[in-house]
C-alpha cells in the first residue's frame, strides 16, 4: 500500500528557508515520478517540483525555479524540497505525490493529474 508522509513545513518570514521531507512506504521507490504540489486557499492544487527516482531528472514550475531545488535520498526512499527566498505567495499546503506512469522523456510531468498518489500534506506559510 504506497503511502507517503510530509514533514518539515512551519511558519518563516519571507526571505527565509524551509525543507520539506516525504518519506515514502509500501512500493518500489525506484523508476518513478516523486513530485511536490500546493494547494493555496481558494486555488487550485499547482505542481511546484517533479523529480524521476531514476536517473534524477528534476522539473519546475516557473514561480520556484531558482529558488527551490527537488532532491532525494534514495536509499531512505525520501524525498525533500529545499525552499529558500520564500515569499508570502509561497504560503500553501504542500502535498507529496508519486506516479507509476511513465511519461516520455520530453514531457514535464507538472500536473496534479499526472500522479495518483497523495500524502496528506504539511502547512507552509511565509509571513511578510
Amino acid at each position: 500500500q504506497v503511502q507517503l508522509v510530509e514533514s518539515g513545513g512551519g511558519s518563516v518570514q519571507a526571505g527565509g528557508s524551509l525543507r520539506l521531507s516525504c518519506a515514502a512506504y509500501g512500493y518500489t521507490y525506484s523508476s518513478t515520478y516523486m513530485g511536490w504540489f500546493r494547494q493555496a486557499p481558494g486555488k487550485e492544487r499547482e505542481g511546484v517540483a517533479v523529480l524521476y527516482t531514476s536517473g534524477g531528472s528534476t522539473y519546475y514550475a516557473d514561480a520556484v525555479k531558482g529558488r527551490f531545488t527537488i532532491s532525494q535520498d534514495d536509499a531512505k526512499n525520501t524525498l525533500y524540497l529545499i525552499m529558500n527566498s520564500l515569499k508570502s505567495e509561497d504560503t500553501a499546503m504542500y502535498y507529496c505525490a508519486t506516479t507509476f506512469t511513465r511519461y516520455a522523456s520530453n514531457y514535464a510531468p507538472l500536473r496534479p493529474t499526472d500522479f495518483g498518489y497523495w500524502g496528506q500534506g504539511t502547512q507552509v506559510t511565509v509571513s511578510s
